[in-house]
């Protein structure tokens, strides 16, 4: 498998605390929107390709065994969402909103 960011798939992920990987992983999806909104596909997906191989990490990561339900749950919601047919009917407000508390807390510890 080829990793965007080989840096942290070889490890250093691992050592970010959830918050921080779940901010990462709300900019990622940020910018996907931001490019959607724009209508460059192109670039919204590569952005959300990023979103997703930092989410899968964070699903790797053995610290988040209790969080895993949750983390498979937003993989599958995403993946709808930019994918699929929506059929969960998320929005861009909807993710911004679910992002943010990371991203808050990330900034705030």
């Amino acid at each position: 498998m080829t990793f965007t960011h080989k840096e942290l798939a070889r490890g250093r992920w691992q050592t970010l605390p959830f918050m921080q990987q779940m901010a990462n992983i709300g900019s990622e999806i940020e910018r996907a929107l931001s490019w959607n909104k724009k209508g460059d596909n192109e670039n919204s997906t590569l952005a959300f390709e990023r979103g997703l191989e930092l989410l899968d990490l964070t699903i790797q990561d053995p610290a988040n065994k209790k969080r895993l339900r949750e983390l498979c749950r937003l993989r599958e919601a995403l993946v709808d969402y930019f994918m699929g047919e929506n059929i969960y009917r998320s929005s861009e407000k909807l993710w911004q909103n679910y992002f943010y508390v990371f991203a808050y807390a990330a900034r705030n510890t």
